[in-house]
């Protein structure tokens, strides 16, 4: 594989905390969360009965009858694409429809259009589920989907790794631009799957946040009264482009994408290895591959969704492959767990960290377990430079990701 150099050049995200990146971004900044309770009907009969919900729907943004033909994740994928594209300065750019690629995946996928529709299917027969059934279920429906309206013609991929997914998606488009068959990708994640079944199977696992009467609370990493995950939803888009033709064109750059590093546990379907050999494997293949200085990397936006167990895996990674001296966060904290767009997200937060010299906080971190021991940004920002850092994506069936990315 070359050594290109692969840099971002546009951000987009639509998130329970706003409807785009400068939105999410101060919202996280703030400290403020995105979790409410649940007032759908449906939600009454659950045990867990809150999330983190869009703050801006997409019918606001996109015309009713092209919602139609979407599932929710399909249409909130093409909303941050849309984002990203635009901040790029790529929509009059005359790029070569040949050299651009799409990477873009879900956990999930159309798992909501499958539901509803059977449920259609039962109550009223066939000839009422809609035609559009299949390519809004289909699981590379949100990637084919940002393809069509970008043109791509260079590939257009799905990853499915759980809730590895959005950074596993980010790490191909580094490897696409490297082995030369894209000079621009669009990647990244999408998840919407705030249903009752989704939640009722999470929630049967014990594997979710049950803090029903106080929802802004309820996702708190690394805190010793932490019962779980919140399910949330959202997209998260970054379009990465190869050094040199960002320069020709005079693109603004956010940052350096330096290295990635992927391996998977061979341990448990759900549970992360304990020691967090995994983990600690892909961190070490990210800064190996990054060409870095582990000192360098000041800053880590932790994969920490709130479990009991998952968190400290995470932490005894940490201290094995970086040793003690970086700034953590978890802004899962804020914006819930999004699944398979939450690397994508977290890798926007990583970015803008680097942009702006600050670490947003992780809120709720009022009683930090024992097993937490290095220093996390909590209840507020923390200013700081940091010429590198670090983004943790970890996923059920053992997938392990982690980015770094460096000052452009």
């Amino acid at each position: 594989m070359s050594r290109t150099d692969v840099v971002v050049t546009g951000l987009g995200a639509t998130t329970p905390l706003g409807g785009d990146v400068a939105s999410t971004w101060d919202a996280m900044l703030a400290g403020r969360s995105g979790v409410s309770a649940l007032t759908q009907e449906w939600a009454g009969q659950l045990p867990v009965r809150i999330a983190a919900q869009l703050a801006v729907e997409p019918a606001e943004l996109l015309d009713r009858v092209k919602l139609r033909r979407l599932d929710r994740s399909e249409a909130i994928a093409l909303i941050a694409a849309h984002q990203a594209w635009a901040d790029a300065g790529l929509t009059d750019a005359g790029l070569d429809p040949e050299r651009l690629a799409v990477s873009v995946g879900s956990g999930i996928g159309g798992a909501t259009t499958l539901l509803n529709q059977d449920d259609i299917l039962e109550a009223s027969g066939p000839r009422r589920v809609s035609p559009h059934t299949v390519p809004m279920l289909m699981p590379n429906g949100p990637a084919a989907w940002v393809g069509l309206e970008l043109g791509a013609q260079a590939g257009v991929h799905s990853v499915a790794s759980a809730c590895a997914t959005g950074a596993e998606a980010v790490a191909l488009g580094l490897d696409m631009i490297r082995a030369g068959r894209a000079d621009v990708v669009v990647a990244g994640g999408t998840e919407a799957v705030i249903h009752p079944l989704p939640i009722a199977g999470f929630a049967s696992m014990r594997a979710m946040s049950t803090r029903n009467d106080d929802p802004e609370r309820a996702s708190r990493p690394w805190d010793k009264a932490r019962d779980g995950f919140v399910l949330g939803e959202g997209a998260g888009i970054l379009v990465l482009e190869r050094a040199d033709h960002a320069a020709a064109r005079g693109a603004r750059v956010y940052a350096r994408l330096a290295g990635a590093g992927l391996t998977s546990d061979g341990y448990d379907i759900v549970q992360p290895h304990p020691e967090g050999k995994g983990a600690i494997r892909a961190i070490n293949r990210a800064i190996a591959d990054a060409g870095v200085d582990r000192r360098d990397i000041v800053h880590v936006n932790a994969h920490a969704t709130s479990t009991p167990v998952g968190d400290l895996a995470e932490i005894i990674a940490l201290r094995a492959a970086l040793g003690d001296h970086p700034v953590l966060t978890a802004t899962k904290s804020m914006s819930g767990h999004l699944l398979g767009a939450a690397g994508a997200l977290e890798s926007i937060a990583t970015i803008l960290a680097i942009r702006d010299g600050v670490v947003p906080p992780t809120i709720n971190l009022d009683d930090p377990d024992d097993g937490l021991d290095l220093e996390v940004a909590a209840h507020k920002p923390r200013h700081m430079e940091i010429p590198a850092a670090l983004n943790n994506s970890f996923g059920f069936g053992g997938h392990n990701v982690a980015l770094v990315f460096t000052r452009p």
